[in-house]
């Protein structure tokens, strides 16, 4: 005889806080030493204009403040869910100053979660096209992911 839904999710609840505590009582992961260069990753995962808006004057103020203490960051604005508006050809009003912002910020990088492309190009039924100079990553959560083991710092525009 199965045990009722609820005393599963007990379990598993219990089960998860030994987990916890087990992880609590392990030695703390070794700070990483200062690097020259910086990594941020910004996750767009809405089609708002302001969103769109604060990732384009995120990316240039990081750019100006790292450089006024003379170092450099890399910058990665990934797009995902309904956020890949900003970096569709057919969509996005900001293209113009997307694209003056990756000139004046060499180290900037445009992504575009495929998966997202997909499910729209399946829903939609049209090919998007990605502005000039974004590319594609296979899933925009899992880059923004990837980059944070790398040591990159997080923002959710």
């Amino acid at each position: 005889m199965t045990a009722p839904p609820i005393a599963r999710s007990r379990r598993a609840l219990l089960a998860g806080a030994t987990l916890l505590t087990a992880a609590s009582c392990a030695p703390a992961a070794t700070p990483k030493r200062d690097r020259l260069v910086d990594g941020v990753v910004i996750l767009i995962d809405s089609n708002e204009a302001y969103v769109a808006g604060h990732a384009i004057s995120y990316s240039a103020n990081l750019a100006k403040h790292f450089a006024a203490r003379g170092k450099r960051v890399l910058i990665e604005v990934v797009a995902n869910g309904k956020g890949i508006d900003l970096f569709r050809a057919d969509r996005t009003m900001l293209a113009e100053p997307l694209a003056t912002l990756r000139q004046s910020v060499p180290d900037l990088t445009y992504s575009m979660c495929a998966s997202s492309k997909a499910i729209a190009e399946a829903k939609e039924q049209v090919r998007i096209s990605l502005i000039a100079g974004a590319g594609l990553v296979p899933f925009g959560i899992g880059r923004v992911v990837d980059l944070q083991h790398e040591g990159w710092a997080y923002i959710h525009a």
